[in-house]
């Protein structure tokens, strides 16, 4: 292995690819390609990941969301269209009897699905906006980012039926000024006063946007004169439970509470994120597959086309492999220079191949930035995936090398000496 090492080999290397200019770089090309296909395939798909996440990231994923419809089925003297209304002594039976919820969020909206919207009003200003009613235990289902300064809602709030308000980010830059301080002004919603407690900022997984105030649960439902009814439950599973069957459990304690027939698949709706983020993590892990598949396709196509264009270098060759091997070249010391010139031009390749594909990642992400339009975050590459994709166009390198390599060892000296 010495030979390796020794300035005449590479001067040999040197002058073989030098002699061969077009048709190495062509053939590096092909390998750099493939790298470079890799690495950009393989950013690309964690960029969807990582967005992916990142819109879950403030929401519990083992989730779900139940509210009323209407009966298709006629049970116990009730007619079909039978509306379902949901209420507090609902929440209070599930939260009793199906031990797999960890937490249950009763909540009301006015200002969607047809409800009239709430009139805010700040001095002579006036808009109208989405108003929820919330009990403190939404913020551990989905995490709210207050601006420094502020606060959510808490039980006092709720216990004492407070009239305070957390109001959207695009509220607060309608109606304040710049660096206007919003928290413990008053402002007036449906006529009545409310303290500003808190301005929030939106999330991506949340639906409320950046339009939206929440109130107490309890004193939201004294202005709108809800009583007892509430619109939707927002319920998450313990850890260690199945959002499916949970949902499932849900849905007939409620039949069974509101005399609905065990087969109405109408009555109550519901969605469980539990099941929608499985889809689209089978969908992500597609999508890496895909891309190995891909990557790996290209480099084996790249590192085969090295093995060709040595093949023909050896047969151009074959005079000057004679006079080495007439004048004392080991048969390991052809193998061996060909099969290391095969190493140099895969690792090169595929190094140049890794420095393009991050190139784009980087500009990539430099463009899009904090873009919530565009569905890509931080495209980046995982380092022992790129490593091993290296080491392994290097090992098929070697593997190829030793076809030509094999070539140049077969040919007899006398043979070689009278080609022309």
């Amino acid at each position: 292995m010495k030979f390796i090492f020794e300035r005449d080999t590479w001067q040999e290397i040197y002058g073989a690819i030098r002699k061969n200019k077009v048709r190495t770089i062509i053939t590096v090309i092909g390998v750099t390609w493939g790298v470079f296909l890799f690495v950009f395939l393989l950013g690309m798909a964690k960029g969807l990941d990582n967005s992916f996440r990142s819109q879950f990231n403030d929401f519990a994923t083992n989730t779900m969301f139940v509210w009323g419809q209407q009966t298709s089925i006629p049970n116990e003297g009730f007619k079909r269209g039978r509306r379902m209304q949901l209420t507090l002594n609902d929440v209070e039976t599930l939260e009793s009897q199906v031990d797999d919820i960890e937490y249950i969020a009763p909540r009301n909206v006015t200002g969607q699905w047809g409800t009239p919207p709430g009139q805010f009003v700040k001095g002579s200003k006036s808009g109208a906006f989405k108003v929820f009613g919330d009990y403190p235990t939404i913020d551990k289902v989905s995490k709210k980012k207050i601006f420094k300064g502020g606060r959510f809602i808490n039980e006092e709030d709720i216990k004492y039926e407070r009239k305070v308000c957390v109001i959207g980010e695009d509220i607060y830059k309608q109606f304040y000024d710049k660096d206007e301080e919003a928290i413990g002004d008053f402002v007036r919603i449906n006529g009545i006063y409310f303290k500003v407690i808190g301005v929030y900022k939106p999330t991506q997984s949340g639906f409320e946007g950046d339009d939206s105030i929440f109130l107490p649960f309890t004193t939201f439902q004294t202005i709108f004169n809800q009583g007892e009814n509430i619109s939707w439950m927002v319920i998450t599973a313990k850890p260690d439970k199945n959002i499916v069957n949970t949902e499932a459990t849900i849905k007939t304690t409620l039949k069974r509470m509101h005399n609905v027939h065990p087969d109405d698949t109408q009555a109550f709706g519901s969605f469980n994120l539990g099941e929608e983020v499985a889809k689209i993590n089978g969908f992500l892990a597609g999508m890496r597959l895909i891309t190995y598949i891909v990557g790996i396709a290209t480099l084996i196509a790249g590192v085969i086309a090295i093995g060709n264009v040595l093949l023909i270098t050896v047969k151009e060759r074959t005079r000057e492999i004679g006079v080495r091997r007439a004048l004392g070249a080991t048969p390991a010391e052809v193998r061996g220079q060909i099969m290391l010139e095969s190493v140099l031009l895969t690792f090169l390749a595929g190094l140049l191949g890794f420095i393009f594909g991050t190139l784009l990642l980087w500009g990539i992400n430099t463009a899009i930035g904090n873009n919530d339009d565009i569905p890509i975050l931080n495209p980046t590459v995982d380092f022992f995936a790129v490593t091993g994709a290296l080491l392994s166009i290097v090992l098929l390198g070697t593997i190829i090398g030793l076809i030509p390599a094999q070539k140049a060892v077969s040919i007899k000296p006398i043979e070689a000496l009278r080609e022309e």
